[in-house]
């Protein structure tokens, strides 16, 4: 509860009257004190009472690409059995307020308001809750309630077509990888056969020696697996612009464009974020554009060498895709060293003044202005 300017003052004008009223023998100014402490205890006894609003928010859409339309509708109910009247009421979007109209709401009635969303910028837009101001009618108290939950809305980086994907890579059992053309169909591993299995995949050989039926298990080698490594640390991305680093806002933009086009093309790929990922409550159910979206820089400017090491021990696909800016440079050493694990590795680098060294590392490099530029230059280095 707050009391306002014209509160004090009357409260301290009470305090003032009465005090001199008895300490003078003024029952006139007692009197006047009296009014004007009765007239702010009144005041706090309307505004303490707590309207009861049912308050329901849908967001049309509420995962969108960056700089698409999206929209709030705000419905706010009185379930009460009085008129809801002198409440003020304002509902936060991301960094501004939008006005609610909830003078005299009669029971039963409720009032919508739908407002546009900014997606200008990608990011998690979080959207509430509505603040209720409650006066009294001498505006000597006001106090402000929250009410309904926080919806957010997720504004994904923009999304590029690319129309080709890295061919596929075997693996042989000495170790050796080598490509594989699209469609190759190859032998895997050997398993016991169950009802249902077709009888020209039995190993008739294999079942002689051990008794029992098996059955061969075969993959598909040219299908490749992708890797999409985003640096997101902070000396990656040194140069800012109103607090926002283009580059990395490019290089999401090319990440979320890889994704995509891996999804439609039915192929696995795997999402890895250099720093640790701002996510609330570090909810790794998300999917991967949500990621992207809620993806901001790091401090953890050592943390490359760590990731490199684990992909090097877990070998977590066949292609790489090394997405960074132009701070991000002096690691590519150590991403190019991850070239015995990954048959493909290709770097991305935004935001850079200068071209990036030939052979840096022994690496295939796009250097790129943004995630358009990179989408275009994609095809060219398909086989990399």
């Amino acid at each position: 509860m707050g009391i306002t300017a014209r509160g004090v003052g009357l409260l301290v004008a009470a305090v003032v009257l009465l005090g001199a009223g008895f300490r003078f023998a003024y029952p006139e100014l007692t009197l006047l004190g009296a009014a004007a402490g009765a007239a702010v205890g009144y005041a706090a006894l309307t505004a303490a009472w707590r309207p009861r609003l049912v308050v329901t928010r849908r967001a049309d859409p509420d995962r969108v690409a960056r700089g698409e339309p999206a929209s709030m509708t705000l419905t706010v109910r009185n379930a009460g059995r009085l008129r809801s009247a002198n409440l003020l009421a304002e509902d936060r979007c991301g960094s501004r307020a939008v006005p609610v109209p909830l003078l005299r709401l009669r029971p039963g009635r409720d009032t919508e308001v739908r407002y546009d969303v900014p997606t200008d910028r990608r990011g998690v837009v979080a959207v509430g809750p509505l603040r209720v101001t409650r006066r009294d009618p001498l505006g000597l108290v006001a106090l402000a309630r929250p009410y309904g939950e926080t919806a957010p809305v997720w504004v994904h980086p923009r999304i590029h077509p690319l129309s080709a994907v890295p061919t596929g890579a075997g693996r042989s059992l000495d170790g050796r990888v080598d490509g594989v053309p699209h469609g190759s169909i190859t032998f895997d591993s050997l398993r016991e056969y169950v009802v249902g299995d077709e009888l020209r995949r039995v190993h008739w050989r294999t079942s002689a020696r051990v008794g029992e039926l098996m059955v061969r298990e075969n993959v598909d080698t040219s299908l490749p697996s992708l890797v999409v490594l985003l640096d997101n640390r902070g000396a990656a991305h040194p140069r800012r612009a109103g607090g926002v680093a283009e580059s990395f806002e490019s290089a999401c933009e090319a990440a979320a464009s890889v994704v995509t086009a891996a999804h439609r093309a039915d192929l696995p790929v795997l999402l890895l974020l250099v720093g640790p990922e701002q996510v609330d409550g570090g909810d790794t159910a998300l999917g991967p554009l949500d990621r992207l979206a809620a993806a901001g820089l790091s401090d953890a400017d050592d943390a490359l060498r760590a990731v490199t090491t684990r992909l090097r021990q877990d070998r977590l696909g066949d292609t790489l895709i090394f997405l960074t800016g132009p701070g991000g440079r002096d690691g590519l050493g150590d991403v190019g060293a991850l070239r015995g694990a990954y048959p493909s590795v290709l770097v991305g680098v935004f935001g850079a003044t200068e071209p990036t060294p030939a052979g840096s590392a022994g690496l295939v490099v796009v250097d790129a202005v943004d995630g358009a530029q990179f989408a275009a230059e994609w095809d060219g280095v398909r086989r990399w």
